[in-house]
């Protein structure tokens, strides 16, 4: 390690921390709240109420693909290019204390460029938090 490098934990400037939704019910929850369409993939959005057991301050993020993607090497492919975008783009532009969940689309999100995807992802948080 360098001398002047900052130490690993340290958090960066305006990042909050993600956590993953696991089960059923947060998914459930976040599919009856706002959509924001992408050509990439779906974006649900749900602000979490006060009531709900969660570490505050943190964004919570979940990801879905359907059969219709493909099959589970399409599947697994489109799941971890949204989580690569969620990990770059949700801690500086999500907001704490809300749920998100990326839905793939079938051949779309597996194909459009990085770059697009990045940006459709900001389009849409911005859609949703209207």
């Amino acid at each position: 390690m360098t001398p002047n490098a900052p130490p690993p934990t340290a958090p960066s400037t305006g990042a909050f921390l993600l956590e993953r939704l696991r089960k059923r019910s947060d998914f459930l929850r976040a599919a009856k709240a706002a959509r924001a369409p992408a050509p990439g993939f779906l974006l649900q959005g749900r602000q979490r109420h006060a009531d709900e057991e969660t570490t505050p301050g943190t964004i919570r993020v979940g990801f879905t693909c359907s059969k219709k993607v493909g099959n589970a090497v399409a599947r697994n492919r489109a799941k971890r290019r949204l989580r690569e975008i969620a990990r770059l783009i949700l801690p500086l532009e999500g907001r704490p204390g809300w749920d998100y969940v990326l839905v793939g689309r079938p051949a779309v999100t597996a194909a459009l460029p990085f770059d697009q995807l990045k940006t459709d992802l900001s389009r849409a948080l911005k859609k949703v938090h209207r």
